[in-house]
């Protein structure tokens, strides 16, 4: 796991002098060393956070002319099987990791051939010399990051935004046309950012940039359609459980890979815990393992279920508390991010990163388990609701009409979600998922955004984008299609730059065992009965895993990495959120309608719960003074 920059420009008569500052905004990426090649018009660079081949892999790498030079951000895991493949061909390696391989298969593939060969989570810039040519490269699922910004022929890239805007020939502008996306989302949908002109790579493309050419973006992978089962007799789940096993079995295996210390993290939940059982197994030592949580009784507090499957596995366990005044870590969040961030999961995520870090240097985690295998409660909702509108209609209106009499009477977060829900259940399937799954509320959004301040559409961009992924999944049913947008969207701008960002921020490396491209491959392609029935959900994980984990964490409902932002906002935070929105000089007011935001502080505190709201704008708020906008 690395930071990599670097910069294009072939008709330059010398290198990019920039890259020293480049590499010097992404030390906390990669501590453990730093190095460039250097061509002329050319520079691609490294900072190293040392996992595997300690000893020869720091940078620069090249092939055996060094004519090719690759830098990596991630890991490949099936370099091994690369390498002797390689060797068999003629080629001399003289690093025992995984970086160099890169340089050696660009010799003679082509760029979108080259990636198709690589399995794990990577982002790549390899340079030809010799081709006066530039790929960049990012991993299927968009694990690992990569921006780039492109203008009058020079091209500078970055796994981070702060390391293009390091190079002296990049504007610090605002796009402001991604703020109304922001607001309905809490993220700027890819491949956009807040910064005008730095795009991220898509996820399965390569960015290919030839001397006198524009760059072009080529796609090498797609991901299957959901429910498309492979064979011909779509499996039934206990057959499907037996396969999932496997699949994420060596998956796990795959990724204990390392030459450093390893660990795991652990919340209690079917994912993580999976993950730790399987690794408890391949491992002749107790596995360190890491849980966080919260002295309250607002049910954020997951540490009874992490301890529960340490005590079972006999792991080495490691607990750490959040309190209100960690918030006091905001600027720094926003700092790593290099945007605002509407989740405020990203708090515990950083301390609980932060601590890993302290004892390991690799952990893995449970995330992609509920976009494979349909583990949101929001998916079995949807398919409840458009079962409700099969019915007649005055039972769907019955069922709406006690649920807002509820949600006025109670503040409860259940009954505010069913209210939230019911209401939508007229609109199209992917707007309602949309609507339930913003931090700012569609209403609120729209009392936000200055009458005439944005274009429509810069408004309905976010809008836009949901009914464009939602179309791409077209003839599959409800559940696929929600499952692929939840993939296209949520996992790949909020979920995986979460958890890069805050686990970077301490040079921890994090590995997904659930996002290994033949379990997605597998998993996607089953059919909706073998996910979800009724309100049981992820039911072939289940089964696949029933033997590792105790029937308290198979029965126990889904429950989200969050904090208890409305008691927090309401108490210890309170002078905390007053600051930062209601204060003539919070930058957020030159952007947003004051009054709302006025209103929108006044009602959370009065009672209603608007705690994810409000962390959305003061991040928003920390971000515009930060950038001096």
């Amino acid at each position: 796991m690395c930071g990599i920059a670097g910069c294009f420009h072939p008709g330059a008569p010398g290198p990019c002098e920039q890259i020293d500052g480049q590499l010097a905004t992404l030390r906390h990426r990669g501590p453990d060393s730093v190095g460039a090649a250097v061509g002329t018009g050319a520079t691609v660079g490294q900072a190293r956070l040392a996992v595997i081949d300690l000893v020869t892999g720091d940078p620069p790498v090249a092939d055996e002319s060094a004519a090719i030079h690759a830098v990596l951000n991630g890991e490949i895991y099936n370099f091994l099987d690369l390498r002797t493949e390689l060797e068999r061909g003629g080629h001399i390696l003289r690093t025992h990791g995984d970086t160099e391989v890169l340089a050696h298969l660009a010799e003679k593939l082509q760029p979108t051939d080259l990636a198709c060969r690589l399995e794990g989570m990577f982002a790549f810039a390899i340079y030809d010399q010799h081709r006066r040519r530039l790929v960049l490269g990012r991993d299927r699922l968009g694990v690992k990051p990569l921006f780039y910004w492109h203008s009058a022929g020079t091209l500078v890239f970055g796994s981070e935004p702060k390391a293009i805007l390091a190079h002296a020939g990049v504007p610090r502008t605002m796009d402001s046309f991604v703020l109304p996306a922001y607001l309905t989302l809490g993220y700027v949908p890819s491949p956009r950012t807040f910064f005008e002109g730095i795009c991220a790579v898509p996820p399965a493309h390569v960015l290919v940039v030839d001397e006198g050419r524009e760059p072009r973006l080529e796609r090498y992978w797609s991901s299957p359609l959901v429910g498309d089962c492979p064979g011909t007799t779509p499996p039934d789940t206990p057959e499907a459980a037996r396969r999932v096993r496997e699949l994420l079995d060596a998956a796990v295996r795959r990724r204990l890979i390392s030459d450093v210390p390893l660990g795991a993290f652990l919340s209690g939940g079917i994912d993580s815990s999976a993950v730790v059982a399987l690794m408890s197994r391949h491992s002749d030592h107790p596995v360190k393992t890491f849980t966080i949580g919260f002295e309250d009784s607002d049910g954020f507090d997951e540490r009874p279920y992490a301890a529960m499957i340490a005590r079972r596995y006999k792991t080495d366990h490691t607990e750490f508390v959040v309190k209100p005044h960690a918030a006091d870590l905001i600027e720094e969040l926003v700092a790593f991010h290099d945007a605002p961030f509407g989740d405020s999961s990203s708090l515990p995520t950083y301390l609980l990163s932060k601590l890993t870090r302290d004892e390991v240097t690799v952990a893995l985690c449970g995330d992609g388990g509920d976009e494979m295998f349909a583990g949101y409660e929001r998916f079995a909702a949807a398919l409840m609701i458009e079962r409700l509108g099969k019915l007649p209609r005055s039972v769907g209106n019955a069922a709406a009409s006690l649920a807002s009499v509820a949600a006025r009477r109670l503040h409860h977060p259940l009954v505010q979600r069913a209210n939230r829900m019911l209401a939508q259940r007229d609109t199209p399937a992917e707007l309602s998922f949309l609507s339930w799954m913003s931090f700012v509320a569609p209403a609120w959004v729209t009392r936000l955004l200055p009458n005439g301040a944005y274009p429509i559409p810069a408004t309905r961009w976010a809008v836009d984008n949901y009914t464009s992924l939602w179309n791409r999944a077209a003839g599959a049913t409800t559940l696929q299609r929600l499952q692929q947008v939840n993939i296209d969207a949520y996992l790949l701008d909020d979920l995986l730059p979460k958890v890069d960002r805050m686990a970077m921020a301490h040079g921890l490396e994090v590995r997904s065992p659930f996002l290994d491209r033949e379990l997605v491959e597998y998993a996607l392609r089953l059919p909706d009965s073998t996910k979800v029935r009724g309100i049981s959900l992820k039911r072939v994980l289940k089964h696949a895993v029933a033997d590792l984990l105790p029937p308290e964490i198979l029965r126990r409902p889904k429950h989200g990495f969050g904090i208890p932002l409305d008691r927090w906002f309401r108490q210890e935070m309170r002078g905390y959120l007053e600051a930062h929105l209601c204060s003539p000089k919070a930058a957020v007011r030159h952007y947003l309608a004051p009054q709302a935001v006025d209103a929108l502080v006044a009602e959370h505190l009065a009672g209603a719960n608007h705690g994810h709201a409000l962390w959305t704008l003061i991040t928003l708020d920390v971000f515009l003074k930060k950038q001096g906008w």
